[in-house]
C-alpha cells in the first residue's frame, strides 16, 4: 500500500464512534460482536501468531463442479468405463449420437423449442474447451440460487435432435458424446445458464451455483464501445492493478479490432469458462495442468509447518492440494482504452483473449436490471483523469457512450471471490460450521481500507487480501484452533455463530465509517441497480462535486437478494496510478514511444516555458552562453586543466586512485567452498548423477544477459583471476579473444557459442563442465510460450540452451545458477533442489564475526535502516518537491502518461541546477533542493581534487526512447554552460558499448596509468573517478557493477506503478556498494534491531540473521522533518567551504597517524560544530560497521594500501553535500583552495551512495509490518510467477533464506509463459535435476569472484581426488645393515638365482620405517656396530606424524568405494541398471589340532565369481576353492589368491584392484569380521568375502593372517586331492598365495641400464607399473616354489642406487607378500598378535630353514588412511562409560588387586604395555645394544631402546651363534614343550639380569618355572607377579619376573 501510517486510525474519536455502532447494530441475545476494524486491521496481531500454522492448511481443490474436465491428477482418476456407442451414429465431438449440432455458437441464432419447466444449459465436454453444448435440462434438478435445492437425479432432452425423456445424466452425456474417462456427474458437467440477448442470440449466462459454490452464478453483462483492446500483461504488478492470480495468457495473439459495439467493461468471466476456452499452444490448460502437480506439491518441503491431512478428502474429485485453485484459475481480465486506438492504428500484435471469451462479451445481453450507463462526454477534460472501476459483488450494468475515459477491471472481484475460498482448507474436518467471509463484510471492511489511506497513497491488493484473511481467522478463531488439534471427532459441537452484517446494515454502516474522512471516499447506496448509482457517480464527476473524493463506493442492497457492489477510483493520483500499473512493460515502452513520436510531449515543453517569467531555459541559456563565454572558459576550464598541471609536474596529483587487482577475500572463498561441499553431496549421494572420480579437469563457460557493459565486465574480471591458467585452459599468453571463448552473451549468436560448448561437451567425458548462468532471473521466457510473436530471438534463449535435452543428459555438466534474486527460480516446478541451494552467508553468528572484513556492504536491508533509525544521513530519499510538481502536472496533462512527465520535470530540474551552479542563482528556485545537490556535487567534485577526480551520478531512465531525450537535453545545456570539460554525460544502453569523449578518455589513461593508444573503457567499474551522469536505460538492469565513485543514484523515474520484489530489488540493487572500512579490530555493538532487521528478506544474503551495527542507529526522524536536513547544500554553499572543517580534519589526520586502526573519535575540537560531531559519529559508524559480504572482483582493496595511503582517504566518510554545512558563506566557485580540499572520490568510497526514489516506492521499501518485515518483500517475487492461492501465510521476518526459498517453492507457481511450467509433465515425481545448483546473494556482493574461486578449488580437488598421501620415508637402521660382498654380478637380473640366494645371509636387522620405535633384532654380526645406534635414533620424532608425500594417481592404481569409471562398473557391482549383484554365503569348516577345535568360516560368493569355487553337484556345498599349476601361463591371468584382511574400511579400503590388474582376470578375498560383515557386502557387493568366527571378532590381525595361511594349505590339500583324480601331480598345484594390505596403492618397478663401460657402471630409473605385471613376472620366478616368502621394497623417494644394486636380498619382507603355504605348513602366524606379526613370522620361517627373498626392483606404495586398521582398536576403562585417557603403566597391575579393569583383549595390553614399558622388566637392557634380552621363540616389541636376540628352540632351526654374547633379560612367552631346561642352560646372561615369564594362567606360570627349573639360577619374590588388567571373564596374561643369581 506504500503507506507509512498503514493501520493505524485516523482519529479517537472515529474508532470509539464506529466500534459503538457495530456493537449496537449487531447485537444479538447470544452473542456480543466485537469491534470489527481495530481487531481486522490494526497491526497488533500477537494473538494469532499461533495460527500462522493453520494459513498453511491445504486448501481443498475447487469441488467438482469447478474442476476441469480432463484434467489428470497425480492420483489416478476413477477407471470409468462408457458403454460403446451404437452401430452407425455419430461419435464426433460437440455433436450428438445422431449427428446434429449442439455447439452454442452454431446454433445461438436458432430457434430451439423448450418444454415448461425445463431450462437451457450449457454442458462441457472435456474435448471441446472452447465450447459448451446446449442441453434442456428440468430445472427441478438444477439448484436454486443459494446452491440448494436440487432433486437428485436428472432429467434432460437433446436440443439437437429432439429426443426426450433421459432420465439418467450417464445416459445423457453418452447421447451428447461427452467421452468421458470419469463417471459423469451433472454438477460437473452443466456449468451456465443459458439466456438469449437483446438480439435474441442465445448466451453464457451466469454460472450453475451447485452445492452452495465459492460464487453465486453472476449474470455476464458488458456494454459496447468502440474497439476496446483486452490486455493480458506480462508484468502488470502494482497495486489494485495485479491480481493474486496472475493472467494466464491466451495464445491467439489477434484481437478482432471488431464491429461498432466492442466490450468496454469486461464482466467477470467464470474462471471455468475462461480457462476452458484457452488453448495453450496444444498443451492443456494451466489448471489442468496445476491439478496433475497438486499430490506432488503436498510432497514439498514445509516452511511453517502444515495443517495435516488424517485422510483423503470425503468427497473430493481426484486428489488434494494445499493449493487454492480459484487464484490460480483468474484470468486478469483488464481494459485499456487509454492505448486501444493507437495499438489498433498501429496495428501492432497484442495478446488477447481466446476468441470464444471475446464472443461473449461483444454480443451479450444485458442481463443487470436497470438502463445501459452512459459515459458522458469530455469526462477525461472535466476530471483530469479517467476513472478506474473495479467490479465487486454482483450484477455489473452495460457501459456505453464515451467509454474511452474509463477502466473497468475484475481485480476486485477475483480477490473477493478467493478470499470466500479460505474455509476450504478446514472442510477435511468434515465440517461445515466454519464459513467463508460474506460478502457485506468484504465490502464494509474495503471501506474501512479506503478510508484510512492517505492522499498520496494508492490501495494495494496483497492488504486487502490480508486484511480478509485476518478477518476470517478472527471471527472463527476458536474453530481454527479445535480443527488444528487434529483430533477426530464424533461431533464436533456447533460454535456460536457471530451475527453478520445484513444487507441493509451495509450501506448504513459504510456511510458511518466513511463520515470521518472528509469526502476521502464516498459512498453511493442505490435501491434498484448499480447503474443508478453509477450514473450518479458521473454526474457528480462533471458537476465536480467529487474534487476531494478519492474512492466512490456504489452499493446496491436490498433484502430479498444479494448485493451488487462497484469501487469507482476518482482521485487523479490514484487512478493514473491504478490505470498505468495495467500495461505490460512491452506496452509502457509502446505507449511512451508513441506519446514521443506523435508530438504530445510539446505541449509539455510549452508549458515548462511559462513558468520561468525570464523566458524559456533555452533562451537564457543562449543568453548565458554568450555573455560568459570567455569568462567562463578561463574559470571554470581553468578547474579542469589545472590539476592536470599539477599532476604532470608531480607536486600535487592525488594519491588516492588506486585500480584494485583480484583478490580473493574470506566470504567470497567461503561461498566457493559451500559449492564444492554441494558437489561433493551430489557425486556422494547414491544416485550415481555426478562420478568426480572420473573427470582430469574442469572446463567452463558463463552465460551473461546481452548487455555489452556485463559481457566486457565478466570478461575483465575472467582475466584478472587468472583461473584460465590455473585451470591449464589456457597458455601464458592469454589474449582476449581466448578469454572470449569463455562467456556467451546470451544473444543471437549465442546457438552458435553454445554448440561449440555441448560439443567439446560430448567429445572430452572426463572433464567436468560447469555451465553458469550469471544473472539467473533474466529471460525466464519459456522457449515454447513467447508473449510477444514479434520479439527478437534472444526471447527464451535461456530455455532454449540451458533446459535442453543434451545439457539435463550429460553426465559431465553441471549447472550453476548465479542471482541476487532467486525466486523465479524457486516455485513449485523449479528444477532446482532445494538441498542444491546455496546462500551467502551472514558475517556474523551469534555476535561473533565469522569472517574478518575490511569493508561494509551497504544492501537494501542497510539502506532502509538508514531510514528507520533516524541516521544522520538517511540513505533512501524522495524529492517532495519533484513530486508535487509531477502531480500537479499530471493533473493538468492527463492524456500523458507519467513516466513522460517525470522525465521531464526531472531534466528541467537538472537543467536549471546547472545553471544555478554556474551562476545563474535565481534558478534555483526551479530547481529541487535534492536536484541542486547533486549537480552542484557533481560540478564541484573536480575541482575539490588536484588530479581531478569526481563523482558518478547514476539517473535510471528504464525506457529507452525517453533515456535518449534526457541525454540530449543535458548534453546540449552542459554545452550551452561550457561544462563539457568539467563532468562527462554518458548514455548507457544495454546494447551498446560505453562512447565517452576524448578529453576524459585521456584523464582516465593517465589515472589508471595505460599506456595503449586504443584503450577505450568498455566497463562501468573503469569509469572509477570520473566526474559523469551515467544514463542508465534498459527495463531491467542486467548486472552491470558500478565503480566506487558513485555517489547518487537517482531512481526517481523508475516504473513505480509496475511492483514485484524482484524489479524493485534489482532498481535498488544499483546502489548496492562496499565502503572502505579500515577499522579491523573493534567490533560494534550488535543493538537492538537484531533481531528486527528490516529488511532481512530482501537482501536475501544468509543463512543467519543478518546483523545491524550501531554505525546506522540514531534518533528516529520521520520524512516531514527530513525535508530541509536532506539537503544542506543549498545554492548559497554551492562550492564547500573547507575552513570550518579544517580542525576536524587535521584532528583526524593526527588520531589516524598515531593508529591507523584505530577509530576516529569525537576527539576534534570545541570548534568542530553540532553537525560535524554527528559527522564523526558517522565516520565511526560506517566504519565499525565490519563487511559482512564480498565485493565483485574489482571492488577490492588491498589492506596495505588502505593503510598507506589512510592519512589521505580516511579522513571522513561523510559526503561533500555535507561537508560545508556549517558554513553558509561560501567562496565563489573560483576561489577554491587545492590543498585544504579532499578528493571527492576518496569520500565516495568511504560511504555509500544516496538513493533517490519515488515517494511510492519510498513508502512501500520503508513501511514495514508488525514483524519488521518490509512490505516489498510481501509483493509478488516475479513478473513471471503468481501465487498458488490467496490463503497463504504471511512471511515472516525472521525467516532465513533457505526459510524463504521453501516458501517460494510452496506458495508460488510459473505462468505458462515461465520456463519452468511444464516441469512436472515429465512423468517423474521428482522434476529436479540432480546437477543443477542454485548460487544466491545479494547484488553486488562479489558472487562472480566467489563462483570463479569456486571453479579454482574444484579444479584442485579433481586433482587432489587423483593424488593419494603416500608413505615416502627411507629405510631404517641402514648403517646396521652388513656390507656383504655382491652377491649378484649385475644389477640388473631379473630373477634370483636360487643356489646364490641359498648362500645369502639372512638380514635380522627391521629396515620398514615403519617400525622405527619397534626393538632391533640383533645378531652376532651386527652387535659390533650396534653400539652408535642409540645417536642415530630419532628420539624426539618417535610419536610424529610419518612422513608422506602427495602422488598422482596412475592407471594402474587401486581404488577405493569413491571411484567409479565405466570400466570398473561391472567389477565392482554397482550399475544403476541392474540390481546388486547376488551372492551366496556358505560355510567352509576344518579342523585345527592347535586351537583344539573345528574351525568353521563362511565365505560369501557374488554369482559373478562363483566359477573360482568347487561345489557339490547336490546340495550346492563348498568343497574347494581352484587353484592353478605350477605350470600354467597365461597373460590375462593371476594365478595366486589375493587375500586382504581389513577392519574399518569398508569406505576408505583400497579393494578395487582392476585397474591394478589391469583388467587381468584374478581371484580376490576380503577377509573380514563377523560384526562388519553386512558393511562390508553392500559398499563391495562383487567381492568375495572371508568371515572370520565371532570368536575372533576383537582379535588382531594376526588371527586373519593364521586364518588365511591355514585356510589356504587346507584348501591346497583339498585340490590336491581332487586333481589328483584328474591325473595331476600333487606338487603341481600352485602353492602360493598374496596376502596384501589394505592401503597398497600402486606398485613401482625399476629399470635398471648396465650398458656402462664398467660392470660397475648403471643407470636406473624407476616408473609405475600393474600389480599384474609385477605379479606374473614374480610367479615365472625358476624354482619358485622353493622360496617361502617373497615380498618387496617400500617405496620411497630417497631410494639410494646401494638398495638398488643388490637386485634381492635375503630380509624382512612386509605389506604386500607372496606366501608358500606349502613350505611353511608347519610355521604359523600367532593368532594372538596385533603388532609385528609379520617380523615374528618372518624370524620363525626363516629359523625354519626357509628362503625369503625381496625382490628390490620392485616396490609397493601405501596409502595413508586416516581411519580403521590398527586406529580401531581403542583401550578404555571396562567400569564407566566416559572417555577417560588411559596410560599404557595402567595395562597391567598385581594380580588380585582392586585396580580398574580394562575393555581390550589381554593380548593387546601386554604388547602395548610392552612396547612402552618393557624397561620396568629389564632394567639392564636400557639402550644397552650389545647386551640384548633373549627372546625364545617370539619377537616382542620391547621399545626401542632395547635391542632383542630372537631364537628358535624347534630342533634343526636356523639360530645365530650365541658364543661369547651376554644377555641382559630373559623373555619367555607362552612357551611351548619345546622350549626345556637344557635349552636355556645354554645361554650366559649378566649379573642382575631380569627375567619375564608370560603364561596363559597362573597355574601355568608356576608349572613352567617348575619345569624349566628356573629357580636353580633366576630369584623369584611374590611381588614380581603382575597380571593384564583385563576380568576374569576376559582371560588376563599373568607374568613372573626374577632376578638372574
Amino acid at each position: 500500500m506504500g503507506n507509512s501510517y498503514a493501520g493505524q486510525l485516523k482519529t479517537t474519536r472515529f474508532e470509539e464512534v464506529l466500534h459503538n455502532s457495530i456493537e449496537a447494530s449487531l447485537r444479538s441475545n447470544n452473542l456480543v460482536p466485537r469491534p470489527i476494524f481495530s481487531q481486522l486491521y490494526l497491526e497488533a496481531e500477537q494473538q494469532l501468531s499461533s495460527l500462522e500454522a493453520g494459513s498453511r492448511a491445504d486448501n481443498e481443490e475447487e469441488e467438482e463442479e469447478e474442476e476441469e474436465e480432463g484434467s489428470e491428477s497425480s492420483s489416478p482418476p476413477v477407471s470409468y468405463q462408457m458403454k460403446p456407442p451404437p452401430e452407425g451414429c455419430c461419435t464426433t465431438d460437440g455433436f450428438c449420437q445422431a449427428g446434429k449440432d449442439l455447439r452454442l455458437v452454431s446454433i445461438s441464432n436458432e430457434h430451439i423449442e423448450v418444454p415448461s419447466g425445463f431450462l437451457l444449459v450449457g454442458a462441457k465436454s472435456p474435448n471441446l474447451p472452447d465450447h459448451l453444448l446446449v442441453c434442456a435440462v428440468d430445472k427441478r434438478f438444477l439448484p436454486d440460487d443459494n446452491g440448494r435445492n436440487a432433486l437428485l437425479g436428472f432429467s434432460g432432452n437433446c436440443v439437437g435432435c429432439g429426443k426426450k425423456g433421459f432420465c439418467y445424466f450417464t445416459e445423457f452425456s453418452n447421447h451428447i458424446n461427452l467421452k468421458l474417462t470419469t463417471q459423469p456427474k451433472k454438477q460437473k458437467h452443466l456449468k451456465y445458464y443459458l439466456v438469449r440477448n437483446a438480439q435474441g442470440a442465445l448466451t453464457k449466462g451466469s454460472v450453475i451455483c451447485w452445492k452452495g459454490a465459492e460464487f453465486r452464478g453472476r449474470q455476464s453483462s458488458s456494454s459496447s464501445c468502440s474497439s476496446a483492446l483486452f490486455q493480458l500483461p506480462e508484468k502488470s504488478r502494482a497495486l489494485w492493478g495485479r491480481p493474486p492470480g496472475e493472467p494466464l495468457p491466451a495464445a491467439n495473439p489477434s484481437a478482432p479490432a471488431g464491429t461498432q459495439q466492442t466490450a468496454a467493461a469486461i464482466d467477470h468471466i467464470p474462471s471455468t469458462a475462461a480457462l476452458s476456452s484457452a488453448v495453450y499452444n496444444g498443451k492443456e490448460s494451466p489448471k489442468q495442468q496445476l491439478v496433475k502437480n497438486n499430490l506432488s506439491a503436498l510432497t514439498r518441503p514445509s516452511v511453517l509447518g502444515t495443517l495435516t491431512n488424517s485422510g483423503p478428502p470425503k468427497k473430493r474429485h481426484k486428489g488434494w492440494s494445499p493449493e487454492s485453485p480459484s487464484s490460480t484459475e483468474t484470468w486478469n481480465l483488464q481494459l485499456n482504452p487509454q492505448v486501444s486506438n493507437r495499438i489498433k492504428n498501429d496495428g501492432g500484435s497484442v495478446s488477447s483473449l481466446p476468441h470464444s471469451a471475446l464472443v461473449g462479451p461483444t454480443s451479450s445481453p444485458m442481463l443487470g436490471s436497470g438502463e445501459p450507463v452512459s459515459v458522458p462526454d469530455n469526462l477525461l477534460k472535466i476530471c483530469k483523469a479517467k476513472p478506474v472501476i473495479f467490479k465487486g459483488h454482483g450484477n455489473f450494468p452495460y457501459l456505453c457512450g464515451n467509454i474511452n475515459d474509463v477502466i473497468v477491471s475484475p481485480l476486485l472481484y477475483t480477490c473477493y471471490r478467493n478470499s470466500q475460498s479460505l474455509s476450504r482448507a478446514y472442510e477435511q474436518y468434515g465440517t461445515s460450521t466454519i464459513q467463508p467471509i460474506s460478502e457485506e463484510m468484504q465490502l464494509l471492511l474495503t471501506v474501512y481500507y479506503l478510508v484510512q489511506l492517505a492522499s498520496d497513497q494508492v490501495p494495494l491488493i496483497e492488504d486487502l487480501e490480508q486484511i480478509f484473511m485476518r478477518s476470517w481467522r478472527e471471527s472463527h478463531l476458536s474453530e481454527i484452533r479445535q480443527y488444528q488439534q487434529a483430533i477426530p471427532q464424533t461431533f464436533p459441537q456447533v460454535p456460536s455463530q457471530i451475527t453478520p452484517v445484513t444487507s441493509a446494515q451495509l450501506p448504513w454502516l459504510a456511510g458511518l465509517a466513511a463520515s470521518s474522512c472528509n469526502d476521502s471516499v464516498h459512498i453511493i447506496e442505490c435501491s434498484y441497480s448499480l447503474a443508478e448509482g453509477l450514473s450518479e457517480m458521473f454526474k457528480l464527476l462533471i458537476e465536480g462535486k467529487l474534487v476531494k473524493t478519492n474512492y466512490v463506493v456504489i452499493i446496491c442492497a436490498s433484502r430479498n437478494r444479494a448485493i451488487d457492489s462497484c469501487i469507482v477510483i476518482t482521485g487523479k493520483y490514484q487512478a493514473r496510478v491504478l490505470s498505468e500499473s495495467m500495461l505490460s512493460p512491452s506496452d509502457y515502452q509502446k505507449e511512451v514511444n508513441y506519446q514521443l513520436v506523435t508530438g504530445k510531449v510539446e505541449t509539455l515543453g510549452s508549458f515548462f516555458s511559462t513558468l520561468c517569467p525570464e523566458g524559456d531555459i533555452d533562451l537564457l541559456l543562449e543568453k548565458f552562453c554568450q555573455e560568459n563565454q570567455g569568462h567562463i572558459s578561463s574559470s571554470l576550464s581553468a578547474s579542469v586543466n589545472k590539476p592536470t598541471a599539477l599532476n604532470g609536474t608531480g607536486t600535487a596529483a592525488c594519491t588516492s586512485y588506486e585500480i584494485e587487482r583480484h583478490q580473493i577475500r574470506p566470504f567470497q572463498l567461503a561461498v566457493a567452498q559451500k559449492l564444492l561441499s554441494h558437489i561433493c553431496s551430489i557425486a556422494d549421494s547414491s544416485t550415481q548423477n555426478l562420478d568426480l572420480g572420473s573427470f582430469e579437469k574442469i572446463d567452463f563457460l558463463i552465460c551473461v544477459p546481452p548487455s555489452e557493459v556485463t559481457y566486457q565486465q565478466t570478461l575483465f574480471h575472467l582475466w584478472h583471476s587468472g583461473i584460465l591458467l590455473e585451470l591449464g585452459l589456457e597458455k601464458e599468453h592469454l589474449t582476449k579473444q581466448r578469454v572470449e571463448q569463455y562467456v556467451m552473451k546470451l544473444d543471437a549468436e549465442a546457438q552458435i557459442k553454445f554448440k561449440v560448448f555441448l560439443q567439446n561437451s560430448m567429445q572430452n567425458p572426463h572433464t567436468l563442465f560447469v555451465l553458469i548462468h550469471d544473472h539467473a532471473h533474466w529471460d525466464l521466457m519459456s522457449a515454447m510460450h513467447s508473449l510477444y510473436p514479434q520479439t527478437e530471438l534472444s526471447t527464451g534463449l535461456v530455455d532454449r540452451l540451458l533446459n535442453c535435452r543434451e545439457v539435463k543428459e550429460a553426465p559431465n555438466i553441471v549447472t550453476l545458477h548465479v542471482t541476487s534474486f532467486p525466486y523465479a527460480l524457486q516455485t513449485q516446478h523449479t528444477h532446482i533442489s532445494p538441498y542444491n541451494e546455496i546462500h551467502w552467508p551472514s558475517s556474523y553468528s551469534n555476535g561473533v564475526d565469522l569472517y574478518h572484513e575490511n569493508k561494509k556492504y551497504f544492501g537494501l536491508s542497510e539502506f532502509i535502516e538508514s531510514t528507520l533509525s533516524g541516521h544522520s544521513i538517511p540513505l533512501l530519499r524522495y524529492d517532495s518537491s519533484f513530486e508535487a510538481m509531477v502531480m500537479a502536472l499530471g493533473k493538468r496533462f492527463p492524456r500523458l502518461h507519467s513516466a513522460v512527465i517525470r522525465t521531464f520535470v526531472l531534466i528541467q530540474h537538472y537543467s536549471a541546477a546547472m545553471m544555478a551552479v554556474c551562476g545563474l542563482s535565481h534558478m534555483k528556485n526551479y530547481t529541487s533542493v535534492e536536484t541542486l545537490e547533486i549537480t552542484q556535487n557533481l560540478i564541484n567534485s573536480s575541482r575539490q581534487c588536484p588530479s581531478g577526480h569526481g563523482l558518478m551520478v547514476v539517473l535510471r531512465i528504464p525506457c529507452t526512447p525517453l533515456a535518449a531525450v534526457a541525454y540530449e537535453r543535458l548534453y546540449n545545456v552542459r554545452e550551452r554552460l561550457a561544462l563539457e570539460d568539467n563532468f562527462e554525460i554518458i548514455l548507457g544502453n544495454p546494447n551498446s558499448g560505453i562512447t565517452i569523449g576524448k578529453h576524459f578518455v585521456e584523464q582516465l589513461k593517465v589515472w589508471q596509468k595505460i599506456e595503449d593508444v586504443d584503450w577505450r573503457p568498455q566497463t562501468y567499474l573503469e569509469l572509477e573517478g570520473l566526474p559523469c551522469i551515467l544514463i542508465f536505460s534498459g527495463m531491467d538492469p542486467q548486472g552491470e557493477s558500478l565503480p566506487r565513485s558513485l555517489r547518487y543514484c537517482d531512481l526517481r523515474l523508475i516504473n513505480s506503478s509496475s511492483l514485484v520484489r524482484t524489479t524493485l530489488e534489482q532498481e535498488l540493487g544499483l546502489a548496492a556498494y562496499f565502503v572502505s572500512s579500515e577499522v579491523h579490530t573493534e567490533k560494534a555493538v550488535v543493538n537492538d534491531v537484531l533481531e528486527s532487521d528490516p529488511e532481512k528478506l530482501s537482501s536475501t544474503d544468509n543463512e543467519d540473521e543478518e546483523i545491524a551495527t550501531e554505525g546506522s542507529t540514531s534518533e528516529k526522524r520521520s520524512p516531514m522533518k527530513r525535508e530541509r536536513s536532506r539537503s544542506h547544500d543549498s545554492a548559497s554553499s554551492s562550492l564547500s567551504s573547507k575552513a570550518s572543517s579544517k580542525n576536524l580534519r587535521s584532528a583526524l589526520l593526527w588520531d589516524t597517524a598515531k593508529s591507523p586502526h584505530q577509530v576516529p573519535s569525537n576527539s576534534a575540537e570545541e570548534t568542530t560544530n553540532n553537525y560535524e560531531k554527528q559527522k564523526q559519529k558517522v565516520d565511526k559508524g560506517a566504519q565499525t560497521t565490519i563487511s559482512k559480504h564480498l565485493p565483485l572482483a574489482t571492488e577490492q582493496l588491498d589492506t596495505k594500501q588502505n593503510i598507506r595511503s589512510a592519512p589521505i582517504s580516511i579522513t571522513s566518510s561523510s559526503s561533500s553535500p555535507f561537508s560545508s554545512s556549517s558554513s553558509s558563506s561560501a567562496p565563489t566557485h573560483n576561489s577554491f583552495i587545492l590543498q585544504t580540499s579532499q578528493c571527492s572520490m576518496t569520500k565516495a568510497s568511504k560511504q555509500p551512495p544516496i538513493v533517490f526514489l519515488p515517494k511510492l516506492v519510498y513508502d512501500i521499501v520503508t513501511s514495514t509490518d508488525s514483524s519488521g518485515l518490509p512490505k516489498s518483500s510481501s509483493l509478488l517475487p516475479y513478473h513471471s510467477v503468481m501465487w498458488a492461492s490467496s490463503f497463504r501465510p504471511l512471511m515472516s521476518k525472521m525467516m532465513t533464506c533457505t526459510e524463504q526459498s521453501l516458501y517460494y517453492r510452496q506458495w508460488t507457481v510459473p505462468k505458462p509463459i515461465h520456463m519452468d511450467y511444464n516441469n512436472r509433465n515429465e512423468g517423474r515425481m521428482d522434476t529436479f535435476h540432480p546437477r543443477r545448483l542454485l548460487l544466491s546473494g545479494p547484488p553486488q556482493i562479489g558472487k562472480t569472484g566467489a563462483y570463479l574461486q569456486f571453479l579454482s578449488i574444484l579444479s584442485r580437488m579433481l586433482i587432489r581426488l587423483t593424488e593419494v598421501d603416500v608413505y615416502d620415508e627411507e629405510e631404517i637402521n641402514i648403517n646396521i645393515k652388513e656390507e656383504s660382498d655382491q652377491y649378484y654380478r649385475q644389477p640388473g637380473d631379473m630373477w634370483p638365482d636360487l643356489d646364490i640366494f641359498k648362500k645369502m645371509p639372512f638380514d635380522y636387522t627391521i629396515h620398514d620405517p615403519k617400525y622405527e620405535d619397534a626393538s632391533l633384532i640383533c645378531s652376532k654380526l651386527q652387535t659390533v656396530n650396534s653400539e652408535d645406534r642409540s645417536m642415530s635414533r630419532r628420539q624426539d620424532d618417535m610419536y610424529t606424524r610419518r612422513q608422506t608425500t602427495r602422488m598422482r594417481l596412475s592407471k594402474y592404481a587401486a581404488y577405493n568405494t569413491y571411484h567409479h569409471c565405466e570400466q570398473c562398473h561391472q567389477y565392482m557391482g554397482f550399475n544403476p541398471r541392474y540390481q546388486l549383484y547376488e551372492s551366496t554365503l556358505h560355510a567352509f569348516a576344518f579342523s585345527y589340532s592347535m586351537l583344539g577345535e573345528e574351525i568353521q568360516l563362511h565365505f560369501i560368493i557374488p554369482k559373478s565369481k562363483e566359477h573360482h569355487f568347487v561345489f557339490s553337484q547336490p546340495g550346492r556345498q563348498l568343497e574347494s576353492m581352484r587353484l592353478p599349476l605350477v605350470t600354467d601361463k597365461s597373460e590375462d591371468y593371476i594365478k595366486s589368491p589375493t587375500f586382504t584382511p581389513t577392519t574399518g574400511r569398508h569406505e576408505h579400503g583400497l579393494f578395487n584392484l582392476y585397474h591394478a590388474m589391469d583388467g587381468a582376470s584374478h581371484l580376490h578375498v576380503l577377509v573380514v569380521k563377523e560384526y562388519e560383515m553386512a558393511i562390508y557386502k553392500k559398499y563391495w557387493p562383487n567381492h568375495i568375502m572371508l568371515v572370520l568366527p565371532s570368536i575372533f571378532n576383537s582379535a588382531g590381525v594376526g588371527a586373519a593372517h593364521f586364518l588365511i595361511k591355514e585356510l589356504s594349505y587346507h584348501n591346497l590339500e583339498l585340490e590336491r586331492n581332487r586333481q589328483e583324480e584328474l591325473g595331476i601331480k600333487p606338487q603341481d598345484i600352485w602353492p602360493f598365495i598374496v596376502i596384501s594390505d589394505d592401503s597398497c596403492v600402486m606398485w613401482n618397478a625399476v629399470e635398471v641400464d648396465c650398458s656402462g663401460d664398467r660392470k660397475s657402471d648403471y643407470t636406473w630409473t624407476e616408473r609405475n607399473v600393474s600389480l599384474k605385471q609385477i605379479l606374473q613376472h614374480i610367479e615365472a620366478t625358476p624354482n619358485v616354489t622353493h622360496y617361502a616368502l617373497i615380498g618387496m621394497r617400500k617405496w620411497s623417494s630417497k631410494t639410494n642406487s646401494g638398495e638398488i644394486k643388490e637386485p634381492f636380498s635375503c630380509c624382512h619382507v612386509h605389506d604386500f607378500i607372496m606366501l608358500n603355504v606349502d613350505l611353511t605348513q608347519n610355521v604359523q602366524y600367532n593368532q594372538n598378535r596385533f603388532t609385528c606379526d609379520d617380523v615374528d613370522f618372518n624370524l620363525r620361517v626363516h629359523s625354519a630353514g626357509l628362503l625369503i627373498c625381496r625382490f628390490n626392483h620392485f616396490s609397493v606404495m601405501k596409502k595413508q588412511i586416516a581411519v580403521g586398521g590398527q586406529r580401531s582398536f581403542h583401550i578404555k576403562s571396562k567400569v564407566s562409560d566416559t572417555p577417560v585417557s588411559i596410560s599404557p603403566a595402567q595395562y597391567i597391575c598385581a594380580p588380585d588387586s582392586k585396580h580398574t579393569f580394562l575393555a581390550a583383549p589381554a593380548q593387546l595390553l601386554l604388547e602395548k604395555y610392552l612396547q612402552y614399558h618393557s624397561h620396568r622388566f629389564f632394567p639392564l637392557s636400557l639402550k644397552n645394544y650389545s647386551h640384548p634380552v633373549l627372546s625364545v621363540d617370539c619377537y616382542l616389541n620391547l621399545g626401542p631402546q632395547i635391542a632383542v636376540c630372537y631364537v628358535s628352540s624347534r630342533p634343526h632351526s636356523l639360530n645365530i651363534s650365541s658364543s661369547g654374547l651376554t644377555f641382559s633379560g630373559l623373555l619367555l612367552y607362552l612357551c611351548d614343550s619345546f622350549v626345556v631346561a637344557s635349552f636355556l642352560k645354554k645361554f650366559h646372561f649378566l649379573k642382575g639380569a631380569t627375567l619375564c615369564v608370560i603364561c596363559q594362567d597362573r597355574n601355568s606360570l608356576r608349572q613352567t618355572v617348575v619345569r624349566l627349573e628356573l629357580e636353580d639360577e633366576w630369584q623369584f619374590r611374590l611381588r614380581d607377579e603382575f597380571q593384564t588388567a583385563n576380568a576374569k571373564e576376559d582371560r588376563p596374561l599373568f607374568f613372573l619376573t626374577g632376578r638372574h643369581i
